[in-house]
């Protein structure tokens, strides 16, 4: 369980992320890189419009539920994909 706070959902609005990717990419993702402090990024190759993209959502796993920071997607898959 994860919660979404109403600016990551203003965000992923913003960003034009769908919600069920993001739920997605929560569920099951590809990887899963330690950034700063307590937050977690759950990343996924994902392809929205027809596009390839990283979708990168950042969670804090220390709270109880784990709430997500923020969530972004990018076209530099490269850059933060993880061998």
């Amino acid at each position: 369980m994860h919660e979404l706070s109403n600016h990551v959902r203003e965000e992923m609005a913003r960003r034009g992320i769908p919600m069920a990717v993001v739920l997605s990419v929560l569920a099951a993702p590809e990887q899963k890189v330690p950034e700063h402090n307590d937050v977690v990024c759950y990343q996924s190759q994902v392809v929205i419009n027809r596009k390839s993209y990283l979708v990168r959502v950042m969670v804090n796993e220390t709270l109880t539920p784990a709430r997500v920071v923020t969530v972004y997607r990018t076209s530099k898959i490269g850059k933060y994909w993880r061998k």
